[in-house]
């Protein structure tokens, strides 16, 4: 029990955290837009290829459906299985690559920290929960589609496949006749929208991302945890928070390599004109 309580805490302070930070880089770059009229990172699109790194905190459940049995007499102490909604978080790369001018494919290999639970309520009042434990390895493929840039912003949607497979679980040696017995490996479709941030050396893009499991999870060998539901799949809703690193600082003008700093004295220059 201390380390569900562990986990549950990091979630929660990680999600405060998350979310106080989009609110620090909301408010300093409102700040800076305003004092600077000129882009940042203005040759970033001439790059095909970014890379760079993710953090996120997620909530999951599963989405239950119930078997005949369940309606059965032989589950009549049985008053309702519930699934609960608990938090994780996750870690991953960000391979980027350009394909249009508004559309780049994304892979992100993401390593995920889950806890999903069902509860079992008999009619006599009582309650037993059956918690899963698990780590999961993620390669989540998604096509991004961005509006044109206005300024240092740019929003996006993207849409796509994530392939996940188990690395670890707590309690998965043990005897399955006494333990919820589920398929190690899933895939989903996954949606979401974000904004792109483009600041002087790097690009910073909250995101909001919903995953829905396509797979039935449920294992072929069936025990009292199982026997009332026909189907289980998985449901995810995750904020992230991405780093994309820009090309260099630098930019050819004119045949000559011009600094950054050079590059914003012209772009003033011509605004005054």
């Amino acid at each position: 029990m201390q380390t569900i309580n562990l986990r549950h805490q990091l979630y929660l302070r990680g999600r405060k955290i998350a979310l106080a930070s989009l609110l620090i880089f909301g408010l300093g770059y409102n700040s800076y837009a305003q004092n600077n009229p000129s882009d940042n990172l203005i040759n970033y699109e001439d790059q095909w290829i970014h890379y760079g790194f993710l953090i996120g905190v997620h909530s999951s459940k599963y989405v239950i459906k119930h078997s005949d049995y369940f309606t059965s007499p032989a589950m009549d102490t049985v008053h309702s299985i519930v699934p609960g909604n608990l938090g994780g978080f996750k870690l991953g790369f960000v391979i980027n690559m350009k394909l249009g001018t508004y559309t780049d494919f994304r892979i992100l290999p993401t390593v995920g920290f889950y806890e999903n639970d069902l509860s079992y309520r008999f009619t006599n009042g009582t309650t037993q929960r059956e918690l899963k434990d698990a780590t999961m390895v993620e390669l989540p493929m998604l096509i991004k589609y961005k509006s044109a840039r206005r300024g240092n912003l740019a929003m996006y949607m993207l849409a796509g496949i994530n392939p996940s497979l188990e690395a670890s679980g707590k309690g998965d040696e043990q005897d399955v006749g006494q333990k919820l017995e589920l398929r190690n490996w899933d895939v989903s479709i996954d949606v979401g929208v974000g904004l792109d941030m483009y600041f002087a050396y790097f690009k910073f893009s909250p995101e909001i991302r919903y995953s829905y499991g396509m797979r039935n999870m449920l294992s072929d060998n069936q025990n009292d945890f199982s026997i009332g539901l026909d189907r289980l799949t998985r449901q995810n809703l995750g904020i992230f928070i991405t780093f994309e690193g820009g090309p260099s600082g630098k930019r050819k003008l004119g045949g000559k390599t011009k600094g950054a700093g050079q590059i914003k004295a012209r772009q003033k220059k011509r605004l005054k004109q």
